[in-house]
Formats: C-alpha cells, structure tokens, sequence
C-alpha cells in the first residue's frame, strides 16, 4: 500500500464529504434567511460597522473589502449553490486540483460571514465547521486515495471536541462530578426539542447511567481514535450513539451532526476502493505542509486542555484552523425566559392589552410544545436564552430588535413566529418581562395540554416607544 494514502477509508470519505457539504447548506441557508435582520445595513449589529473598527488581518473576510446586503446575499446563496454541488458529488467529476478549489470556495465564504457575523455566530460549531471544512479541502477526490495524515487530522479535532467538552464538565460545575446535572440539563437547555419534556421526566437512576457514560464517551473512548482498526471504528461508533442521543433530546444547531460527521471519517466501512494512481508529488507536499502547520498551531489548544484554567469554544487564530471546544462547563438550575410584549395604547398600563410575541424555536406559550429545528439554527432565539440569563449579554443588540419591533421591521419579524400586530399597525409601546419556566408533570399535561408552567419573576425592559422614552407602569 502507497504509504501516503489509505485506501480502506475510500467509503468513510465519500460519507463525510457529502455529509459536511450538507451541513454546508444548513449553515449558508441559515445565513442567507436571516442575516438582513442581524447583521445587514440596517440590522442589529450591522457589518459596515463593525469591519470598520478592525483591520483586516483581524478579521479576514471578503466583506472587509467591500460590503452591502445585496453582496452578502450573493455569497450566501453561492455558498448553498457550491454546497449543494458538493453534495451532488460534482468535485469527483473534477481533476484533483479543482476539486481541492471547489471545497476551497465554501471554506472562504463561510470564513467570511463568521468573522463579521459578531454575538450572532459566536458558537463553537462556527469554528468546528470551518476547521473540519479546511482539512476537507485537502482530502482528496476520485482520482487519490485518502490521504492518510489527513484522516488522523480529522481524528485529531474529534479527539478535541470530545476530550475537550469532557475537561470542561469536570472541572467546571460540580453536578457534572456528583452526576447530577440531567436532573436540569434538560429543562434548562438552551433550546429544548420535542422529546426533551420525555427526557427530563426519566428516572434520576438513568440521568445518573446518563452522566456516567458521556463521562466515558467523552474522557476515556477518544484516546481509543489513535488505535488500529477495528478498535477506532468501534470508539467512533460509540460516539456517534451519544450523539444520536443528544440529537434526540435537545435543538444543538449542528454541533451534534458535525461531530457525527467527523466520526464517520474515523469508520472503516465495508466496500473496496476503485483502483487508482498513486497521488502526485505536489498534492503530497501540500498534504504535508498543511498537516506540519495544523500541529504546530495545536499546542494552544493543548495548553487550554490542560489548563486548570480552561476556556470553551476559543479561536486562536483569524482563520479558525485549530480552536478549542466544551459545551455547558456549568448546568442552570433554573430556566428564565425574556418574554416581549406589545400594546397599542397610548398610555401603557398594566391593564393595557399586551400582546404576546411568540418566537419560532424558545419557548414561549406554555401550550405551545417545542418542535425541531436543528441542524439549523435560530439564532436569534438562541441569543435570547442567554439574555434571559443576564441582561448584559445583550446589551449590544437588544434595543435595537426592541427599536425593530416597533417599526415592525419586515426583516425582524421574520426571524419570529408570529407577530401580534398587523402589517400596517406597529404597536406603540413593547416591553419586556422576565419569567420563570418549568416544565409540567405528567398530571398537569393530561389535564391542561401545557408542557410547561411560568411564573412571573420581574420586569426586563419597560414599556418603551419609538422615540427611546421609557415609561414605568
């Protein structure tokens, strides 16, 4: 066997390369619907302000050069439009070096729209995607068989996603060591799904099992990646389980599907390779050259895994090539939601008629059950969670989605469910108020069809108009 290539992994790549290209879409469809409202010329935090505070070397992205709505626009539907041809397979009806370009042109828009996207793309599958989607490039088409060192790359950022969220939990919040945290983890989350209700209502006994084997899923099985074969197939299984389960019981955007994703790329899958000619020369001083920069580049992710001060989800760099992951270090005990309300009354009373606004994925009507979203993501209902737990998380934005409400921003509304006012009748005050949710039991379901109950905590934002005059009822 060539020693550059490993052609067993023929199967597993052609899985995880038409894999990542739909999360691929998912991601610059997400982009293309929602950006106007939160990041465009008139958005929450608009781009040209923002690119107009750093320097490019900060943030290289294609809209530092030049920026409008309908540009950015043009690169996200182009994105879908190279996604979805990846995902047809067209980079194997192309020679080696174009197909490398093809994976190319994704990596740099979506490049793109992370480093001018602010709050609203700070989320560690942002990296993740461009990380995995960077060595993607260099993976390979029909005409090579997987290269090798690429393969255990892949192998290199699992092994960080997993280790990594493992490090946080047991150094971060103690229920994570008592296993404890599903007692609220799934009440709590940021955005249930629909089966979460089910999956907090389990016996404590199994949130224990639960706790206890994604301890061992995510702190001993990824050392087993770098064993031979069939021991790093099964490891990569076992991980892809877990993450089935976590799909299962909550709306996570892609960050579960990304890592299933990498996991495949880890499977020996059954089938032989069509026989091929040995790589170019090029091609592997490239592979190589790559591989000795993406390893010289992981020892700040080495150091922050073992840090006593360990972060979650950092950047090292303005490219996203090696980044450090972790997901709830701490678990909330409790679940407050910001819920926003409307009125057409002149003067603002408690007893006006507020309309409720409701949003497509956070809860919001107690009889409303939570439905699926992810691999999507809502993102501004994610930013809403955690708003919800501290107003200074959105400081930066929050009055200007309120500002938007009121003039019934065509782009704003979008993003929600449902508006309570018409078209042509903005309201002429919005407030917002603080409540406390809990999930029902199974007797308060059958009897009133809510899966959850809220109580009123305090007052958030108050009424406000358009003229930025806030008035206490």
């Amino acid at each position: 066997m060539d020693w550059f290539t490993a052609s067993e992994y023929w199967w597993s790549r052609l899985v995880f390369q038409r894999a990542l290209a739909v999360l691929y879409l998912v991601a610059f469809l997400a982009a293309a619907v929602q950006f106007r409202a939160l990041i465009g010329e008139r958005g929450m935090l608009p781009v040209p302000r923002f690119v107009a505070r750093l320097r490019f070397r900060q943030a290289p992205s294609l809209f530092q050069l030049h920026y409008s709505d309908r540009f950015f626009a043009a690169c996200a539907w182009a994105g879908c439009a190279v996604s979805v041809a990846l995902i047809a397979g067209a980079d194997s009806l192309l020679p080696l070096w174009a197909g490398m370009v093809l994976w190319f042109v994704p990596w740099v828009l979506y490049l793109s729209i992370v480093n001018v996207g602010q709050t609203w793309y700070s989320f560690g599958w942002e990296s993740l995607l461009l990380e995995v989607g960077f060595l993607a490039v260099f993976l390979g088409n029909d005409e090579v068989a997987p290269p090798v060192v690429v393969v255990f790359l892949l192998r290199w950022i699992l092994f960080r996603v997993e280790f990594g969220a493992g490090l946080i939990k047991m150094r971060g919040d103690a229920c994570w060591r008592k296993l404890t945290c599903l007692d609220h983890h799934h009440e709590t989350q940021p955005m249930p799904g629909p089966l979460s209700w089910f999956f907090h209502h389990l016996p404590r006994p199994l949130h224990r099992v639960e706790v206890a084997a994604n301890h061992v899923t995510q702190l001993a099985v990824p050392f087993l990646l770098f064993t031979p074969q069939p021991i790093a197939t099964a490891a990569a299984s076992l991980m892809i389980v877990t993450q089935l389960w976590l799909v299962l019981s909550g709306n996570f955007a892609w960050l579960n599907w990304i890592t299933i994703v990498l996991a495949v790329s880890a499977l020996r899958l059954p089938g032989d390779a069509p026989p091929v000619p040995g790589p170019p020369l090029w091609y592997e001083v490239l592979v190589l050259a790559v591989a000795v920069l993406l390893l010289g580049l992981s020892h700040r992710p080495v150091r922050n895994m073992l840090s006593r001060r360990q972060v979650m989800n950092r950047s090292f760099d303005p490219l996203h090539l090696v980044n450090t992951y972790g997901a709830f270090g701490t678990v909330s005990r409790l679940r407050h939601e910001v819920v926003i309300e409307g009125t057409h009354d002149a003067v603002p009373r408690e007893d006006s008629e507020w309309r409720e606004y409701e949003f497509k994925g956070k809860p919001g009507d107690p009889r409303r059950w939570p439905r699926q979203f992810a691999p999507y993501h809502l993102r501004l209902d994610w930013l809403m969670w955690f708003a919800a737990l501290s107003p200074a998380y959105a400081g930066a934005w929050f009055s200007a989605l309120v500002e938007r409400l009121l003039e019934n921003d065509r782009d704003t509304l979008r993003l929600l469910r449902r508006s309570p006012f018409p078209p042509d009748a903005p309201p002429r005050y919005v407030r917002a108020r603080l409540f406390r949710y809990e999930y029902t039991s199974w007797r308060e379901l059958r009897e009133t069809g809510a899966c959850w109950r809220r109580t009123y905590v305090r007052e958030y934002l108050p009424p406000t108009r358009l003229a930025g005059v806030a008035q206490r009822s």
